[in-house]
Formats: structure tokens, C-alpha cells, sequence
């Protein structure tokens, strides 16, 4: 079945439910909500030096543009994943899109700091609901594995080709007009996914009263959480051993900690801990942070690096992360399916991380001079592992959620997404700065110092990568020896 068999309302049984009529279109709502906000997740990483020259943001305070959307996102995954379970999901995934888009319409009109900042935070809270209930919704829609696995990777294709799009789409945007535009893009996007999810997702079905809805783990999980990614994202500023840091931490932890305690002991868990018994679903999560960490931070450097040492303007820098963009696409949507399909989730896992080892491990050997095509464009494409990677994993993220868990698996699925982002960029984008300082002490070139601060964070995200593959292969079960010949 190919892609726009699986995207017709035909695509289903002739005795389907009128819900089950419209999978197809649902299926395309689903994906453009979803590529608003992973475009609005690397758009903005290319337009920070015009925010930075236009708002007047100090070096420490421009993070924040980034921080503080990481921090509602990744803080209110779980939360927005379990409300959909109790109050249904096609309504939180409204109410998401339609808070995403306002608060981009009032990113684009800011005209000083706390605004920016402010609705930022907003954009989180709105791609948290959005994203929260998504894998859970194509769950319910596609029963079926091997027309699920198909639905998961047109996803997957949304989500990691439209990370590196964003970046292109973001460079034209900055130059060619001014980075407002950035955020007005997201208007018609949201508006019509909105309108049209109100008619083509299924209604919700009748619920019993939300008596589960744990309020207080709400509370535990949504400030460990929120305590957690902001300790992450300050480390580069209070650094990984002082006390700020390490009291920030230990809250988090405690957090944390009681939230596993309350879920052991109510009787409606907001997230149920029998999910982590399956191997699958636990290491599929633990690889993810992994893997995320590793090529979230390869992305915002990459801009860094091709822009403060290369010299290449917004535009330039987009284009020339085109390639990864292509390859990630076209491996995710021509590929991933077919061979999760004949080969198995865990295969096809393993097969993609050992490209991202390799393609990382290139950047090692980075010279001062680089040349495009010798030096990076052989990691640009096989960055496609990525596309085979991703695709995989939230098959086997997703392995244990029944239909009353799927909203919570998915939520906890786009936080480990988060939580792995946030400490990829923190952790090489704070080994990158200490070796370029040190470098410049022993009296190293500006130029020959921040490409050797590049060279250690691609070389740790490589060997983030290479932790990953091992645990994917210990971990992970293989599938049954019948299901190795299956046919796509």
C-alpha cells in the first residue's frame, strides 16, 4: 500500500465505522499538526542573530527564546497525553493547535523581550497538547500492524524531514523578509489543520467521569519535569558542578521520585507503570534520549558552525543543511515501512543508528577549511539513517499501549524526545564552548578554536549514538523467527 493509498478516505474496509472512513484525511491532519511544530522547533534556530540584533537580547537572555519553549514542551507531555485519555483526544489536539497558532501570531507581532519569551512559553504549551495525543490518535485509527507501521512512518517522515526543512525554511524567511515571518507562516497552517480536524477526527467516544485524572502526580510530574529541563538548559550558564545546578537537580529528582511513588500506590495512575515492563517500550524511550541528544545538538551546531566559522548567511546555512533534509525524507518515506515491515522494528533501528554513528564520527575529522562536498555533504546524506531510526523507534515506543494507554505512551514518548533535546544541546553546546576557550587560551585562532570545540561535540554525539546501538541491541528483542520473512 503506498502512501496516498493509506492517505484516501477509501483506505479501509467496506464495512468501516463513518469514524474510520475519514483515517485517511485524519491521517493528514494529524501530520500537519505536527509539522507546524517541528517546523517551529529548528525555524527559529537560524533567525537568532537577527532576534538577537533586532530585540537587543543579551548572549545569556537570547536562550531563553529557545529555553523557554523546551521547558512548557517537554514539562507538559505527559499531563497533555493522560488529559486526552480522560477528556478525549481529538479535543486537546484542538485546543493545542489553536493555542500554538495565537501564540505564534503574538511571537510574530513582539516588539520587545518578555513578549517573545512569554508567548513562547505559550507555543510549548500548545505543542505539548498537540503532540501529546497524536501517536495515540493514529493508534486508534490504524488497529492494524502492518497499515499502523505505515501510518507511524508517514508520521516519522513528518517529524524528521520537517525538523531540517525548518531550518531551510527559516534562512529564506529571515532574509528575504525579517524574522517575524518565522512565526506568521504558522497562522494559515494551524487555522486549517484546526478546521479540519474539528470535521474529520473521529468524535471521541463516550468517557466515564474523569475521576482518574491524579492530580496531584499531575502536579509531581509536570514540575519534575519543567524542574528538570530548566536545570538542563542552565547548566551552560551556572555550569554542571555548582550549587544552583546541582539544588535544581536534586528537586527534580525529588519530584520525580515521588511522582514513581504515587503512581506505585493510586488506583488511577496518570501514567500506569505496568507500560515499563515491556523491554520495547522502556528501551525504545532510553534510546530516544539518547539518539535525540546526539542529533539535536548536531543540528543547532551545525548551524553555529557553518555560520561563525564558514561565514555562510541564514539562507545559505538552510540550504546547505538541505541535503540531510532530502535523505531523512526520502528514506523515511520510501523505505522505513517496507523494510520495518520484512525485516523488523529492531533491525531497521539498529541499521539507522549505525549510519548516525558513522555520519557524526565524519565531523570528527573536521578541518579548519572545510570543504561542502568532501567534508559535509557525506554527512548531510547519511543522515538519512535518521529517517529509518526514528521510524522504527515509535513503532516500538508505542508497542505496549493499549487503547486506554495510547494518549499517556505518546505523551511519554514526545518527553523522553524533549528531555533528550534539551541535554543534547546543553551538554555539546557547553563541551564545545570549553574547548574553543581553551583553545583560544593556548593561543589558538578564532577559527581554528571553534571548529575544535565542533570537532569534541560531534565526536561526543557520536559516541552518544554508539551507547544507543548497544542498548538497541541488548534491550531490544528481536521479533520472532516467522515474522523475518515478511513481505512489504
Amino acid at each position: 500500500m503506498s502512501l496516498r493509498t493509506l492517505l484516501s478516505p477509501a483506505a479501509t474496509s467496506p464495512g468501516a465505522s463513518p469514524g474510520t472512513r475519514s483515517r485517511g484525511p485524519a491521517l493528514a491532519v494529524l501530520c500537519a499538526g505536527m509539522l507546524m511544530i517541528i517546523l517551529d522547533g529548528s525555524i527559529v534556530t537560524v533567525a537568532l542573530p537577527a532576534i538577537q540584533r533586532d530585540l537587543r537580547f543579551s548572549p545569556a537572555d537570547l536562550t531563553w527564546t529557545v529555553n523557554a519553549y523546551m521547558i512548557a514542551f517537554g514539562g507538559l507531555l505527559l499531563l497533555a497525553g493522560r488529559l486526552g485519555d480522560l477528556l478525549g483526544r481529538k479535543r486537546i489536539f484542538v485546543a493545542g493547535l489553536t493555542v500554538f497558532t495565537a501564540a505564534s501570531l503574538l511571537c510574530g507581532v513582539a516588539t520587545d523581550q518578555a513578549v517573545l519569551i512569554g508567548a513562547r512559553f505559550l507555543q510549548g504549551v500548545g505543542g505539548a497538547m498537540t503532540s501529546a495525543v497524536s501517536l495515540g490518535l493514529i493508534v486508534t485509527l490504524f488497529p492494524e500492524p502492518r497499515e499502523r507501521g505505515r501510518a507511524i512512518g508517514a508520521f516519522s517522515f513528518v517529524g524528521a524531514a520537517g525538523a531540517s526543512i525548518g531550518q531551510v525554511l527559516g534562512g529564506v524567511l529571515t532574509q528575504a523578509a525579517n524574522w517575524h515571518w518565522i512565526f506568521f507562516i504558522n497562522l494559515p497552517i494551524g487555522l486549517a489543520a484546526a478546521l479540519l480536524a474539528v470535521r474529520v477526527l473521529a468524535p471521541d467516544p463516550a468517557r466515564p467521569p474523569a475521576r482518574g485524572a491524579d492530580a496531584l502526580g499531575a502536579l509531581l510530574v509536570t514540575g519534575g519535569l519543567m524542574t528538570g529541563v530548566y536545570t538542563i538548559v542552565q547548566t551552560g550558564a551556572h555550569g554542571w558542578a555548582s550549587a544552583y545546578t546541582l539544588g535544581l537537580a536534586a528537586l527534580s529528582v525529588a519530584l520525580l521520585g515521588a511522582f514513581v511513588i504515587r503512581q506505585a500506590m493510586t488506583a488511577s495512575p496518570l501514567l500506569p507503570l505496568r507500560m515499563f515492563r515491556s523491554r520495547d517500550v522502556s528501551g525504545a524511550n532510553a534510546v530516544q534520549v539518547l539518539m535525540v541528544s546526539a542529533l539535536f545538538g548536531f543540528q543547532i551546531l551545525m548551524a553555529l558552525y557553518l555560520q561563525n566559522v564558514r561565514g555562510y548567511g541564514a539562507a545559505a546555512t538552510g540550504l546547505a543543511m538541505l541535503p540531510a533534509a532530502l535523505s531523512i525524507g526520502t528514506v523515511s518515506l520510501a523505505f522505513s515501512a517496507r523494510l520495518n515491515a520484512r525485516f523488523g522494528e529492531r533491525r531497521v533501528l539498529l541499521t539507522g543508528l549505525a549510519l548516525l554513528v558513522a555520519a557524526l564520527g565524519l565531523l570528527t575529522r573536521l578541518p579548519v577549511h572545510a570543504g561542502y562536498a568532501a567534508d559535509l555533504l557525506p554527512t548531510m546524506l547519511l543522515a538519512g539513517g535518521f529517517g529509518l531510526a526514528v521510524s522504527a523507534l515509535t513503532v516500538l515506543g508505542m508497542s505496549g499501549a493499549g487503547p486506554k494507554d495510547a494518549g499517556v505512551a505518546s505523551g511519554l514518548f514526545n518527553t523522553t524526545q524533549q528531555v533528550g533535546g534539551a541535554l543534547g544541546v546543553a551538554v555539546l553546546s557547553t563541551l564545545a564552548g570549553s574547548r574553543t576557550q581553551s583553545l583560544l587560551d593556548d593561543g589558538h585562532g578564532t577559527a581554528s578554536a571553534l571548529t575544535g570545540g565542533f570537532r569534541l561535540a560531534f565526536g561526543t554525539g557520536a559516541a552518544l549514538l554508539a551507547v544507543a546501538f548497544v542498548l538497541a541491541a541488548v534491550v531490544l528483542r528481536p521479533p520472532p523467527a516467522k515474522d523475518t520473512g515478511r513481505s512489504g
